[in-house]
């Protein structure tokens, strides 16, 4: 039986409950560590209509699903002994909350996109991304909030890394601040098109699910191509 739109990111399904193949419709079942599943359903991207992603908005998804992929994140993390989290707007938030707290933290420090008096230019960035290309925002860092993460071993949190252009923005505001993370988290890697902006981190870039890009090939069918 075919998901509704409504049933997406509300539940974690056993190993092997969707077929895996060469091609598929409707969603992809992007697996988890241990072989369980979310079912992540396909968008076509902008252009020719030859090419899709699969995707997952965290702030629609179920307390269950969010606490799978914040403890994902966690057994990521851990190895990295990190004792800040900062966490990248708007959807990076609430994983950055879940994944603090797990890691035993009494708070996390949150990049913000809504300007507020006391900011300083020198501390944004310009931010697009390729769910909102013709939106542009600026990013910045609440300047009172330095003294939580400098010489501090820092993870930063997103929810998707997909062409990486909002991460680079990210990580140039950071550098302003002085601040190099020693780990980026996001709950799924999407596709592998964000490793050439971000080759210099990617031995540190960790995410429990990845799913590809796909390439049309009838009507109604998929086929993974990165």
């Amino acid at each position: 039986m075919p998901l509704e739109p409504h049933h997406f990111w509300q539940e974690v399904f056993p190993a092997g409950t969707h077929a895996t193949g060469e091609s598929y419709t409707g969603f992809y079942p992007a697996e988890f560590a241990d072989g369980r599943q979310l079912a992540l359903p396909l968008r076509v991207l902008p252009g020719d209509g030859t090419r899709a992603v699969s995707s997952l908005i965290v702030n629609q998804a179920s307390f269950v699903v969010e606490d799978a992929l914040a403890q994902g994140m966690e057994d990521l993390i851990g190895p990295y002994n990190v004792d800040a989290v900062i966490g990248v707007p708007t959807l990076g938030l609430p994983l950055a909350n879940n994944v603090a707290r797990r890691l035993g933290h009494a708070r996390m420090v949150p990049l913000g996109t809504s300007r507020k008096f006391w900011y300083v230019d020198e501390l944004s960035e310009p931010l697009s991304s390729i769910t909102s290309p013709t939106h542009a925002k600026t990013i910045f860092i609440d300047p009172r909030m330095l003294p939580l993460v400098e010489g501090k071993r820092v993870c930063l949190i997103d929810d998707v890394i997909s062409s990486g252009s909002s991460m680079v923005a990210v990580l140039r505001l950071l550098e302003k601040a002085g601040i190099e993370p020693v780990v980026i988290a996001a709950a799924m890697l999407q596709s592998n098109r964000w490793k050439d902006g971000l080759a210099r981190y990617q031995d540190r870039i960790v995410a429990p699910l990845k799913s590809p890009l796909f390439e049309k090939t009838s009507e109604d069918r998929w086929k993974p191509i990165v």
